[in-house]
């Protein structure tokens, strides 16, 4: 039985038509008002997921993508996490990025104390080693340094969840 976490109330102020356009829309979908009007707001959290892997599919600069996806893994507690990531990606991420977010969520499951959703275990780590340095003489350090969850899949970096860089 899904607990009702709710315990506050906000008003809005609205036209009659619009209100009335707000209530056809969530009829039309099956839920109360609130319940409609607050998941075209706030997202359930699979889907802002969802939605951040896509970006990362396309991105130019997928650093700024990795940032949010780590700010939402961080904030988020256990039973929302649980939530947010059990879907496999909808996506299809290169192999590298693949692995680099099933880390990152394997990761996170260990800071939070739960286990990670069962789809990672079907996540082939990557074949050859990727280091998040050029330099050499930094590949010792990253080797012995980087999070077990991204050596586990061949992906040597210096920081780790929660982390900034």
């Amino acid at each position: 039985m899904k607990k009702n976490l709710k315990s506050a109330q906000l008003q809005i102020r609205v036209s009659e038509s619009q209100k009335a356009a707000l209530k056809r829309q969530a009829k039309r979908a099956g839920m109360s008002m609130s319940d409609w009007i607050l998941s075209r707001v706030l997202p359930p959290l699979s889907e802002t997921f969802q939605a951040l892997l896509k970006s990362l599919s396309t991105a130019e600069k997928p650093g700024y993508v990795l940032a949010e996806l780590n700010d939402l893994l961080t904030q988020i507690s256990a039973s929302e996490f649980k939530l947010a990531v059990s879907e496999f990606p909808q996506v299809n991420l290169d192999p590298y990025w693949r692995n680099y977010v099933t880390a990152m969520i394997e990761q996170a499951a260990v800071s939070k104390r739960t286990e990670p959703p069962s789809w990672t275990a079907n996540v082939q780590p990557l074949e050859k080693p990727v280091f998040g340095s050029s330099l050499k003489s930094l590949r010792l350090h990253l080797l012995t340094h980087s999070p077990v969850a991204f050596r586990s899949r061949n992906i040597f970096i210096d920081a780790s969840i929660g982390d900034r860089v």
